[in-house]
C-alpha cells in the first residue's frame, strides 16, 4: 500500500513564495508508485487549508524560515507522532538561530568567522564600536531568517544605520559578521546516525554578495559550479567538516553547510540550512545529482529516513513502558 505524505507548504515567514516553488517541485518528482502526495498549504496569516495532519503516514515540510524551519513546526509534528523530514526540535532551534549556532560551533572549535549579536531591547552597537571589533565591510542579518532576506553590506555609517533598521523588520535580534574574503563553497548532507556528504558545489555572485534577489529573481545574478572545482583534499576537509557541523548542531535527516574557502585555503562555516531551498535546480537536490541521487530517489531516501528515525524513537519509548 502507498504511503500517503503530505507536503506542508507556504507559511508566515518572508520566504513563503520560494517554499511555494519547493513544493510544487516535489510534488512532481516523488515516487508515486510508492508515495500518495497531498499538498497541505499554510498560507501567510498562518491558516490552514487542511487542518488535520493525523491521516498522513509521514510528513515533508517543505517550509523556509520562522514558524516552519525553526523548530515550531517540528515540535508540532512531533506531538501529533508522525513521522517527518528533516532534523527535529532541537537541530531545527538551533540551526535555524545564526548566533545560538555560531556559539555552538564555535565552542566545539568549528571554524567561524568573527561576529556580534544585538538584541532590539539592548542598546545599540554604534558603528565605529562593531568596525573597532569586525573590521569593514561587514554584515548585518536578522538572526532567524534565511534565503538572504534583510541582509545587508555595510560600509558606513549610514549604511550601518538603514541596515540595523532593516533587519530588525525581521527578527528581534541581529547578527553582525565580518567580511570574509572567500569562495562560496556549500555541501548538501544526508543521513541520520550515519549521515553522508555530497560534492561541493561553489556559487559565483555576479554582484557585491548572494542577495535574495540574485538567488531567486536576477536569473543573472549568480552562477553555481556542481560539483565545485576544488582539489581532492580540499573537497575532503569540506565534506568531513560538514558532517561535523551537522552532527554538532544534533541534525537529522537532511541539511545544507555553506562555507568559506579563503585564498590561503582555509575553510571557514557560514551556517548551516537545515530545510534548504528544495527545488530541482536548488543546490541540495543538485549536488546530490552530482553525487549520484536522483531528485526522485532523494526525496525516496529523505521520506525513509524519517520512517526510520520515527520507528527507532517508539522502539526507544516502548522499551520504558
Amino acid at each position: 500500500m502507498k504511503k500517503k505524505v503530505g507536503i506542508i507548504y507556504g507559511g508566515r515567514s518572508a520566504e513563503h513564495e520560494i517554499s511555494l516553488l519547493s513544493a510544487k517541485n516535489v510534488l512532481d518528482a516523488i515516487d508515486k508508485e510508492k508515495y500518495e502526495p497531498v499538498l497541505v498549504k499554510i498560507d501567510k496569516d498562518g491558516h490552514w487549508e487542511m487542518s488535520e495532519v493525523f491521516k498522513f503516514d509521514v510528513i515533508f515540510p517543505i517550509l523556509h524560515g520562522p514558524f516552519g524551519e525553526d523548530g515550531t513546526m517540528q515540535g508540532y509534528l512531533k506531538l501529533t507522532d508522525i513521522p517527518f523530514v528533516g532534523p527535529g526540535v532541537l537541530g531545527s532551534a538551533v540551526g535555524m538561530d545564526k548566533d545560538v549556532m555560531k556559539r555552538l560551533l564555535r565552542d566545539a572549535g568549528i571554524p567561524i568567522g568573527k561576529f556580534l549579536s544585538v538584541k532590539k531591547h539592548e542598546k545599540p552597537l554604534s558603528f565605529a564600536e562593531v568596525e573597532a571589533a569586525l573590521g569593514s565591510p561587514f554584515f548585518i542579518k536578522p538572526a532567524n531568517m534565511g534565503s538572504s532576506v534583510g541582509i545587508s553590506k555595510v560600509r558606513n555609517e549610514a549604511e550601518y544605520t538603514a541596515a540595523v533598521k532593516d533587519a530588525f523588520q525581521y527578527d528581534t535580534k541581529i547578527i553582525i559578521e565580518e567580511f570574509i574574503n572567500g569562495r562560496e563553497i556549500e555541501c548538501a548532507v544526508l543521513g541520520n546516525e550515519e549521515p553522508a556528504a555530497s560534492l561541493p558545489g561553489e556559487i559565483i555572485p555576479a554582484h557585491d554578495f548572494y542577495s535574495y534577489d540574485a538567488k531567486y529573481l536576477d536569473e543573472k545574478g549568480a552562477s553555481l559550479k556542481i560539483p565545485a572545482k576544488l582539489d581532492e583534499e580540499t573537497t575532503k576537509r569540506v565534506q568531513e567538516l560538514a558532517v561535523k557541523v551537522f552532527q554538532v548542531l544534533c541534525c537529522e535527516g537532511l541539511s545544507r553547510v555553506d562555507f568559506f574557502l579563503k585564498p590561503n585555503g582555509e575553510i571557514i562555516v557560514n551556517e548551516i540550512n537545515t530545510i534548504p531551498g528544495f527545488t530541482k535546480i536548488s543546490m541540495y537536490p543538485k549536488m546530490w545529482e552530482a553525487s549520484g541521487i536522483s531528485y526522485t530517489d532523494l526525496i525516496t531516501r529523505l521520506i525513509e529516513l524519517a520512517v526510520n528515525r520515527f520507528e527507532k524513537e517508539r522502539e526507544l519509548k516502548t522499551s520504558f513502558v
